[in-house]
This record gives C-alpha cells, sequence and structure tokens, in this order.
C-alpha cells in the first residue's frame, strides 16, 4: 500500500522560509515521479513541483521557479520541499502525491498517491 505522509508545516513570516519533508512508503521509490501540490482555500489544487526520483530531474511551474526547492532522499525514501521568501499568496494545504507513469500533464489526475497535506501559513 502506497503511503505518503507529510510534515513541516506550520505559521511563518513573511520573508521566512520552511521546508516540508513526505516520508513514502510501500511503492519502489526510485521508479516513480513524485510532486508537491498545494491547494489554497477557494482555489483549486495546483503543481508546484515534481522530481523524478530516477535521475534527480525536477520540474517547477513557473510560479514556483527561485523560490522552490524539491529534492528527494532515495536512501530513506522522503521527499523534500525547500521554500524561501514566503508570501502570504504562499498560505495552502501542501500535498506530497506520486505517479507511476510519469510526470503527464502535471495535472492533480495524473497522481494516483496522495498524502493528507500539511497546512502552510504565511502571516505576521
Amino acid at each position: 500500500e502506497v503511503q505518503l505522509v507529510e510534515s513541516g508545516g506550520g505559521l511563518v513570516q513573511p520573508g521566512g522560509s520552511l521546508r516540508l519533508s513526505c516520508a513514502a512508503s510501500g511503492f519502489p521509490f526510485d521508479d516513480y515521479v513524485l510532486a508537491w501540490f498545494r491547494q489554497a482555500p477557494g482555489k483549486e489544487r495546483e503543481g508546484v513541483c515534481a522530481i523524478s526520483t530516477s535521475d534527480g530531474v525536477p520540474y517547477y511551474a513557473d510560479f514556483a521557479k527561485g523560490r522552490f526547492t524539491i529534492s528527494s532522499d532515495n536512501a530513506n525514501d522522503i521527499l523534500y520541499l525547500h521554500v524561501s521568501d514566503l508570501k502570504p499568496e504562499d498560505t495552502a494545504v501542501y500535498y506530497c502525491a506520486a505517479s507511476e507513469y510519469g510526470l503527464g500533464s502535471f495535472a492533480p489526475s495524473d497522481f494516483a498517491s496522495w498524502g493528507q497535506g500539511t497546512q502552510v501559513t504565511v502571516s505576521s
């Protein structure tokens, strides 16, 4: 059974940074595309970034380039998201997701497995 468990969310002041973690189990970590999505109140879930764990190649949504960094620890099956210079508009629930069949169109429907999410709130 695929399991994805996010952690690391919380309340952060604008301009701060945060590292989210996603502990994965139940599938071959090296053979999947793993991604971070986020969903703000009243908005649709959107893709932030993804990584092919087999070769470490990342993909970023346009808005995520520069402040968001995705990485993976293949020895321990952990996915990370580091976010710097946080802004109030980054406030959202952040989800870890896994796809056996690649990135697709980087839509939520392309990812079959999801974590429960971790809340990130950026506020002074």
